[in-house]
C-alpha cells in the first residue's frame, strides 16, 4: 500500500521531505516517545535553540524530560 501511495508524492523534493518526516516519526516511536508530542515540542523550541546543540532536541533526549 505504501509503495503505491509514494508514487504520487508530486516531485522528488516532496518525496525527500516525506522520507525525512517518516524517519523522524519512526525514530520517535523507536525511542518510546509520542511522535506528535515530540514534534510539537521540537517545533515550538527549534527557532530559539542553538544550532550547535540541535542534538538536544532528538527524541532519545526527550525521554529524560518526561
Amino acid at each position: 500500500m505504501g509503495r503505491k501511495n509514494h508514487l504520487f508524492m508530486g516531485s522528488s523534493i516532496d518525496g525527500k521531505a516525506a522520507a525525512i518526516a517518516y524517519t523522524l516519526i519512526e525514530t520517535a516511536r523507536m525511542n518510546d516517545v509520542d511522535p506528535q508530542a515530540w514534534l510539537t515540542d521540537v517545533l515550538s523550541r527549534v527557532a530559539d535553540h542553538k544550532i550547535n546543540a540541535i542534538g538536544e532536541l532528538m527524541p532519545w533526549n526527550m525521554i529524560d524530560e518526561e
